[in-house]
């Protein structure tokens, strides 16, 4: 679950349609796919989780505070012997924390010989500890006094693991990939992995199920009311800090108050966890939906809205533009991240300045009333097709696969 996970699996799917031999193999198993190959569940995996929480939380003075922002990779499962592994041609790491392969499990990995690539879905591979570093840039040099532990200092944890990945990489061929420029750009500048090979290729999504669909079948479907304009805020967690949906909550209370009439027609869909907890924060009406896994469900949701709207603080390449794109829906979010290299400006959609609600709401007004919806509708669509349609994303990884097994053709 989650967005990395999911990303990893359309990526599965892009590369078996397009003639490569794919598995997955995964921490916990969620499917009931042959190509999704889950770990053996034990309670000492449990044990393994819990342990790494233990050490950071010991290393956070005993408190909370960002317990579950940072990973330390200091437990996970050998690989090295599965059939999958050793049938390979190449190995392709993901998103691989929370007890699926420590750091010694990526060491062995690399001992193998088997050629890999490890797609970025944040920040982690050339950090420390942390997924996203905020305005720490301390990863360019070496990691200490790590802002998100409650109390940093000389040699944290931040440190320590920082040297302990250092040591891992010692002469690796790692082939890197982001899933956005910035990311990339980030990743080039940091000690651990500047001096590798690092390509910039997108999350790839299946544009025969996310595309435009009646409206207004999509919202009787889901009991959605035909008569307002729909924005749609998604998260799997609402609560999470990160995903800003406090932002979204000022910028409606603005347009309230600059555009009253144009907020008489408007509502929000909430998508996710405790989406029902903000009912009662916006002006105007809300309608909550729980989380939901099924990729034909979450079609039908950004069909039946008019503007997806994401005031993230820190994303890399969020699904959730790339899918309401796909379904002809403009997006509003800041400029943050890889978001303006999804979002055209005033194209597409529209880019607001870092954490301002004001602009954010000016973004949600001039695309829903200023805008020309249908055009925005028919280039985030475009947009899509030509950048982020499994068949392109596929061949771009194929060129990479060729490229490290020093195939020509």
């Amino acid at each position: 679950m989650g967005g990395a996970a999911i990303a990893a699996g359309r990526l599965m799917d892009a590369l078996r349609n397009n003639g490569i031999q794919a598995k997955m193999l995964v921490r916990d198993k969620q499917t009931d796919r042959v190509t999704v190959i889950g770990l053996k569940k034990s309670l000492w995996k449990i044990w393994q989780f819990i342990w790494e929480r233990i050490v950071i939380w010991k290393a956070n003075h005993f408190k909370k505070h960002n317990l579950f922002e940072v990973d330390i990779a200091n437990t996970g499962t050998n690989v090295i012997s599965l059939p999958e592994l050793s049938q390979a041609d190449v190995i392709h790491l993901h998103w691989i924390n929370q007890g699926m392969l420590s750091l010694k499990d990526i060491r062995r990995i690399i001992e193998s010989g088997k050629p890999i690539v490890w797609t970025m879905h944040d920040m982690w591979p050339f950090t420390g500890i942390c997924h996203y570093a905020g305005d720490c840039d301390k990863y360019t040099t070496h990691c200490e006094n790590c802002p998100v532990l409650y109390k940093g200092n000389k040699k944290d944890l931040s440190y320590h693991t920082f040297q302990q990945k250092k040591k891992m990489l010692e002469g690796s061929q790692i082939h890197f990939v982001s899933c956005s420029q910035w990311l990339g750009n980030l990743a080039k500048r940091s000690k651990l992995i500047g001096n590798h090979s690092i390509t910039s290729i997108p999350n790839a999504i299946n544009t025969n199920l996310f595309k435009p669909r009646d409206k207004q079948a999509a919202r009787h479907k889901l009991g959605l009311p035909m008569d307002k304009q729909l924005l749609l805020f998604g998260s799997m967690k609402t609560t999470d800090k990160r995903k800003g949906i406090d932002y979204l909550v000022n910028a409606c209370e603005i347009l309230a108050k600059n555009h009253p009439d144009f907020c008489k027609q408007l509502g929000v869909v909430i998508l996710g966890k405790e989406s029902n907890l903000y009912e009662s924060l916006f002006p105007f009406p809300i309608y909550s939906m729980n989380y939901v896994n099924s990729e034909k469900e979450l079609a039908d949701i950004y069909n039946a809205v008019d503007l997806y709207v994401t005031p993230s603080l820190q994303d890399n390449l969020p699904n959730t533009i790339m899918e309401a794109m796909a379904c002809g829906i403009p997006c509003v979010g800041f400029n943050v991240g890889g978001i303006p290299e999804m979002i055209d400006h005033l194209h597409n959609g529209y880019v607001a300045d870092y954490k301002s609600a004001e602009d954010f709401a000016n973004g949600i007004h001039w695309a829903l009333s200023e805008g020309e919806y249908a055009s925005l509708s028919q280039e985030a669509h475009r947009k899509v097709l030509t950048s982020y349609s499994e068949s392109a994303v596929a061949k771009r990884y194929i060129e990479v696969y060729n490229k490290i097994m020093g195939n020509k053709d």
